[in-house]
């Protein structure tokens, strides 16, 4: 066994003999350089100088091969930043066109950050490395070379995403949302536990063009044709999607969940994004989603703004059981089981009278609903974790999308039209759903 391959040569050791086993392990990499062991160690040896010496060993023997450059790319999302700058560092000196992606997912396309009028937020060491990077990468400064560069380099991508063909979207049970402003964000702080301030959800007009929405969430019986029709392609998928067989639901035998007319469950948001595709239409933003739900006068709930129990299904209704404060709700949801609730959701369909202004059922409870919304920059989620297992990037702020419209095990706070909750893109409940949005005519 040699020392590249067993971390606990460095237990127990103090600075210096840990920094001289670091200068001994990377020297024994250098001697027996191995193209697979080095992209190995790069990302999964537990002491971040060896990761950071595999990627100048990889750039310095390796770089002119395809893995050595994907390991080097995958590295500059390093959760260590001295390994992440040398992979920014390796990969512009090479000039790794293979990371150009992941270089302007840092920092931003150089052709932007070039121009003489382009605002920056500060910008520490990552962002100075990175666009030096992407300056070597593309080989010049002119912006508007670079954006003739990045159009060059990006061609063969962007043209796979226009030779898919565009689908008739499924309208035949949705509802067209009309143009115009409405009032969206929270009319009020949300007391205790779940405390939602004006900064989360502000108060605000916001000015959106028309759109169509599902009338009711994604039911399973819609779900699992889709399931059907897309076996055996990835056509619709999406880019960074994990490998996966199929896109089947991981609560379709359960009963308590898989009626066809119950709302589709037990999908991640890369399921939901294939689906929403697949339907001509995307998952909708948090924006379209609450003018969908509270309609245009900035109603606290789907119905109005007084809440009504026998509109929603919600904790209580699904569990039958009184809820009065946190311990009492947790006193409720731990006792969740497979039998328990027994009938836990609802038909997507049911409870009309608790419909939105647009007449869509469900926008408050039964389950949540996912948006293409990242929770915290709150623009569109545009993740880029190929070849990364969840566990890498779950406290990635870029890997939680945003929920809306409480579920089954909410108390009624969460089932305001502006609440906001989320939720990592890989995760997949039994407490949340979707619904699509489309493009309206003209």
């Amino acid at each position: 066994m040699t020392v590249t391959s067993d971390p606990a040569v460095f237990d127990g050791t103090t600075d210096d003999q840990y920094w001289l086993a670091i200068q001994q392990v990377t020297a024994d990499l250098e001697r027996h350089a191995d193209l697979d062991r080095l992209c190995e160690l790069s990302a999964t040896h537990p002491e971040w100088p060896v990761r950071a010496a595999c990627v100048r060993i990889l750039g310095a023997s390796f770089a002119d091969r395809e893995a050595a450059q994907r390991a080097i790319a995958a590295a500059t999302h390093d959760t260590v930043d001295s390994v992440a700058f040398t992979a920014i560092t390796v990969a512009g000196e090479h000039r790794i066109a293979l990371a150009a992606r992941d270089l302007i997912g840092i920092s931003g396309w150089p052709s932007n950050f070039t121009r003489p009028a382009y605002l920056r937020k500060p910008v520490g060491c990552g962002a100075a490395l990175t666009k030096r990077a992407l300056i070597a990468i593309f080989g010049s400064e002119d912006p508007d070379e670079l954006r003739r560069l990045e159009d060059q380099h990006f061609a063969d991508v962007l043209n796979r995403v226009a030779a898919v063909k565009q689908r008739s979207a499924q309208l035949a049970d949705a509802v067209l949302v009309p143009a115009g402003p409405f009032i969206a964000g929270a009319t009020g702080t949300v007391p205790g536990p779940f405390q939602m301030n004006d900064q989360d959800n502000p108060l605000r007009v916001v000015d959106l063009p028309a759109f169509y929405i599902d009338r009711t969430a994604v039911t399973n019986e819609r779900y699992n044709r889709f399931v059907e029709e897309t076996a055996g392609t990835t056509e619709f998928d999406h880019p960074d999607q994990p490998p996966r067989p199929d896109h089947a639901s991981a609560h379709r035998r359960d009963p308590r969940f898989n009626r066809p007319e119950h709302p589709a469950t037990g999908m991640d948001w890369y399921d939901a994004w294939a689906f929403a595709r697949w339907a001509g239409g995307r998952l909708p933003s948090e924006d379209e989603w609450e003018k969908a739900a509270r309609g245009a006068d900035g109603r606290r709930y789907p119905w109005g703004n007084d809440w009504d129990p026998s509109r929603a299904n919600y904790v209580e209704r699904s569990f039958g059981n009184s809820v009065h404060d946190l311990r009492s709700l947790e006193s409720v949801l731990v006792t969740v089981g497979p039998s328990t609730p027994a009938e836990p959701v609802m038909p997507a369909d049911s409870l009309p009278e608790g419909a939105s202004p647009y007449g869509l059922l469900h926008m408050a409870g039964n389950v949540w609903e996912m948006t293409r919304t990242n929770f915290f920059t709150k623009a569109d989620l545009d993740p880029f974790f190929k070849g990364r297992q969840p566990v890498e990037f779950m406290n990635r702020r870029d890997a939680f999308y945003s929920l809306r419209g409480g579920t089954w095990t909410s108390p009624p706070v969460c089932l305001t039209t502006y609440y906001r909750g989320k939720d990592l893109l890989t995760d997949k409940h039994n407490e949340i759903g979707f619904r699509c949005v489309y493009p309206a005519a003209g």
